[in-house]
């Protein structure tokens, strides 16, 4: 776990924050990543239509069970990524952008590199099990940084709570959006091998932190644990403010 002071980046906690570890579906915030900048740099825009092979539709869940040979809108792809954790629409994702999911995953390792995630090796799109795809929970403060600062604007979709398509609603697995106070977003992932993973961001008193928790039993333990962390540093920052 690490626990990052947003303004001054000084690291407030942390505990074997440099172990390697699977992302599982933290990797999509670096997917989301790249789409922010591809839509910055006017590479795409928000209505651009992705097309849906036979592959990503094949995808484990979860997923948004997107059909072969149709269309989705980067806007909908994102907000899938976000708050259902789609695995096929990762993979349309990088399809779109690198013409195949491979390609893409080297463009995402050139990314984390760039904004100093040095300890980070990508491998999909997804997060899906890969043995060679690594990264630690400060390389994942790091990137919540980075969407944070960069990207401020389309950042605040990391904050929306359902998400809307083809009538169905499908809502956020970030439970600690729903409950904590002042969260604005960021991201869940599970699998087997990585246990339940959290990247988070709150803002008390005009003050943000970012906490990343690795490894966890369940989705409440987890939770339960970074919950304790971000209230603890809260207090630290309030107290010494106030000295």
């Amino acid at each position: 776990a690490i626990i990052i002071d947003y303004d001054t980046k000084e690291v407030l906690f942390e505990v074997n924050a440099d172990t390697l570890n699977y992302p599982a579906s933290l990797a999509k915030m670096m997917t989301i990543y790249i789409v922010f900048d591809l839509l910055d740099k006017k590479k795409l825009t928000w209505n651009t239509k992705l097309s849906v092979s036979k592959n990503a539709a094949s995808q484990p869940r979860s997923k948004l069970y997107v059909e072969e040979g149709t269309f989705i809108s980067v806007n909908n792809a994102v907000k899938a990524l976000i708050i259902k954790s789609a695995n096929d629409v990762a993979t349309v994702i990088a399809e779109n952008i690198s013409g195949s999911e491979r390609e893409f995953a080297k463009l995402m390792t050139k990314y984390a590199k760039k904004i100093g995630m040095k300890d980070t090796t990508f491998k999909n799109a997804s997060g899906l099990r890969n043995r060679a795809q690594l990264t630690t929970a400060r390389d994942i403060a790091i990137l919540s940084h980075a969407l944070i600062s960069n990207f401020p604007e389309n950042y605040k979709l990391f904050s929306e709570k359902k998400f809307i398509w083809k009538d169905k609603v499908f809502k956020t697995h970030n439970h600690m959006m729903l409950k904590y106070k002042g969260a604005d977003g960021i991201k869940t992932g599970y699998i087997l091998t990585s246990g339940f993973q959290l990247a988070f961001s709150a803002i008390r008193n005009n003050k943000r932190l970012i906490g990343i928790y690795f490894g966890g039993d369940t989705a409440k333990q987890r939770d339960q644990s970074l919950t304790f962390l971000m209230n603890k540093e809260f207090e630290e920052l309030q107290e010494n403010y106030t000295k």
